[in-house]
């Protein structure tokens, strides 16, 4: 039996993406968020095309295939969806709630593999659904202070401002997901690997030129900021580029929902870093998060080995 490509490409996203959120951290009081945005797609996307130029001329090819309207359309609702989910996650932390909009995206988990039944018609056995509840229990209890008690708190909040913005955001992140799949989909006849880098171009080049255009007219100050601080920008957009690839990899060749449950691998690399590097220590509901996401992973790929 060949190992499944898509897990590979998926931890390593996950690792990527821990990572550019790491460094990401260093230029937030520097310039605005739109700003910050952008390097992620100003930066990334000529990183895609070398990536999509490399792939070719390994592959021995040379010419693009013929990419249809559906596949435009799809890239660009992919775009635009994870763009807008980012502010809505923005807009999200101007509440003051006791729980926070972040905590409510991370039914992300839970939409996407409820809309690659409903849309894609990607059937997953009863493990993998057991796996995918598991995995987002510990989620929330990583994200969600107070155990429990925050559990609680999390339920009882969902008519907040904050969780319908969290909730929102979670369910165009899902949507992207489906349309990556679509995109990638509407590229036929190539092998999946070669459609998902292709995706990956066009979507980061639509990121690029939409954000692009609204910083340099409403902010151009922040634009110049973006390129002042480029050695740290575009290690911000060289590592989105990578995250990005292994996303748009992983999601052309495998369910959705399992593409997305494996991608919460990045809470374990995000708090791993904070223990060993940063030597913060972890409180108990994260460690109990810990192990339910990593349960929550085994069951589900078990599930499709």
């Amino acid at each position: 039996m060949t190992f499944p490509i898509w897990i590979p490409a998926a931890l390593m996203a996950a690792l990527f993406l821990a990572w550019r959120m790491a460094v990401q951290q260093r230029i937030r009081a520097e310039m605005s968020v739109n700003a910050a945005a952008l390097s992620r797609f100003f930066f990334g996307w000529p990183i895609a095309c070398m990536m999509l130029a490399g792939y070719m001329l390994v592959a021995g090819r040379t010419a693009l295939p013929d990419l249809s309207l559906s596949f435009l359309i799809f890239a660009w609702l992919a775009a635009f969806a994870q763009m807008l989910a980012t502010n809505l996650i923005i807009m999200s932390f101007g509440f003051r709630n006791l729980v926070s909009g972040t905590a409510y995206m991370k039914t992300e988990t839970l939409i996407v593999a409820l809309l690659g039944w409903l849309i894609l018609g990607e059937f997953l056995a009863p493990l993998a659904w057991l796996g995918i509840g598991v995995a987002f229990l510990g989620i929330l209890f990583v994200s969600i202070e107070g155990g429990a008690q925050g559990l609680i708190q999390w339920l009882r909040g969902l008519k907040q401002p904050s969780a319908l913005t969290g909730l929102s955001a979670g369910f165009l992140f899902a949507l992207t997901a489906i349309f990556i799949k679509q995109s990638a989909n509407a590229v036929a006849d190539v092998e999946r690997t070669y459609a998902g880098l292709i995706v990956l171009t066009a979507v980061l080049g639509f990121q690029a030129l939409m954000q692009g255009v609204y910083v340099l007219l409403r902010e151009p100050d922040q634009f110049r900021a973006m390129l002042t601080r480029w050695r740290v920008t575009a290690q911000v957009g060289v590592l989105a580029a990578t995250a990005s690839a292994g996303w748009f990899i992983a999601y052309a060749h495998g369910p959705v929902a399992l593409v997305g449950i494996l991608g919460q691998t990045q809470i374990l690399y995000t708090l791993g870093f904070g223990r060993f590097y940063l030597k913060e220590p972890l409180s108990q509901s994260e460690l109990t998060g810990i192990m339910l996401v990593g349960a929550g992973v085994v069951l589900a790929l078990a599930s499709s080995l």
